[in-house]
């Protein structure tokens, strides 16, 4: 990963009046009926000189009220005490052991956190996750460690429910923040998601960037280069609003499938992100032709199941690849009932695969329910 960049914003204060003035801009663009209108987020991670900034800078798609930032204006824990010596990977797992909202005060300069082990979540530990980088956190695997770790029906992160696989809690939001170099190739049992592994609860991400996370290369059934997800409360959609996943040559994610997103049975929707120079590097499909470890398939996203929905809105997908199928989307309902949308967005340029019955780019089911608006799809 390049070297952040200085003087991103001057002062801590200021990140968080951001964070405030960003949330109020969302909150007051909605009418009483919560139906969203055209608005933006501001956005501290805007640098260009640290990484590609966050999100789509045109995407111009409305944000609902319920996938803008997370209010931390009354944190329940600060890390750091002003200064980056103060601000410790160690603490950094102690505190999201702990849950609740989460922000950093690691001084007026940008700054990256290496990990000593996966931060996991606790499932009893609080209802609500928010982890919040004040635009100038990066959380880092090294290159050899999941970054965050979060599932409901992990014996080890403790059951709250008799049904772990659809509960309300924990609901995880991570806003402001950049992940960078998480690897979970050694992971043997929950594969895929090499910077996010989540199942269960709700996930929602905010103004962030994924630069070169990645999960193991090969397998037919596993992937997820950045985030690899699982059952959601009641179906709910899994919010990426103005994120970025790679971004520029060198800063891609990568994994078997999904090169930067990954998931079973999970609904999406994507809002003004950009997805770029991601990869699914496996090959031979799923399931594995014979002689084939298999996978390859999906450069940026990959969704799997049944009764799923995918939103691509007011995003960008390009310069993604494959060995497979599906260089920018690969998404295969097994019971013929999911449905993609996809509204103001440019799919373009991604490289490799085949099986593209509709639209170039894009593996689906020839049946499969799609609606393409006010969009550029090309090879």
């Amino acid at each position: 990963m390049k070297p952040l960049a200085q003087n991103l914003l001057s002062i801590r204060c200021a990140r968080l009046l951001i964070v405030m003035l960003s949330t109020a801009a969302i909150v007051s663009a909605c009418s009483d009926d919560d139906t969203p209108t055209n608005t933006t987020i501001n956005n501290p991670l805007a640098n260009p000189e640290d990484g590609p900034p966050a999100g789509n800078p045109d995407g111009k798609y409305p944000i609902p009220m319920e996938a803008g930032l997370a209010d931390i204006t009354n944190p329940d824990q600060v890390i750091g005490n002003g200064t980056p010596e103060s601000c410790t990977g160690q603490l950094v797992v102690e505190a999201i052991a702990q849950g609740g909202k989460i922000v950093f005060n690691c001084g007026e300069e940008p700054l990256t956190i290496i990990l000593p082990e996966t931060a996991k979540i606790f499932n009893d530990a609080n209802n609500e996750v928010v982890i919040d980088g004040g635009g100038l956190i990066t959380l880092s695997g090294g290159g050899v460690r999941r970054i965050l770790y979060m599932n409901t029906c992990d014996p080890d992160q403790n059951w709250t429910t008799s049904h772990c696989q659809d509960q309300d809690h924990p609901r995880l939001t991570v806003q402001n923040i950049t992940f960078a170099n998480g690897n979970s190739s050694s992971e043997t049992e929950y594969t895929g998601g090499g910077a996010i592994w989540a199942r269960g609860g709700q996930l929602k991400v905010v103004n962030c960037r994924f630069f070169n996370n990645i999960c193991a290369s090969t397998g037919p059934d596993l992937g997820g280069g950045a985030i690899r997800v699982f059952d959601q409360y009641q179906d709910r959609p899994v919010y990426v609003v103005n994120s970025t996943f790679g971004g520029a040559e060198g800063y891609g994610n990568s994994g078997s499938n999904g090169g930067a997103i990954s998931s079973i049975g999970v609904s999406w929707t994507i809002i003004n992100s950009l997805f770029s120079h991601n990869s699914a590097v496996g090959n031979g499909g799923n399931p594995a032709e014979a002689g084939t470890p298999g996978g390859g398939s999906g450069g940026a996203i990959y969704n799997d199941g049944n009764e799923m929905t995918l939103r691509i809105l007011g995003s960008i997908i390009e310069e993604n690849e494959v060995n497979a199928y599906g260089a920018a989307i690969f998404f295969v309902s097994n019971n013929h009932t999911g449905n993609i949308v996809i509204d103001q967005s440019i799919i373009r340029n991604n490289k490799g695969g085949s099986w593209y019955p509709v639209y170039p780019d894009i593996s689906m089911h020839e049946d499969t329910d799609i609606s393409v608006t006010d969009s550029e799809i090309v090879d």
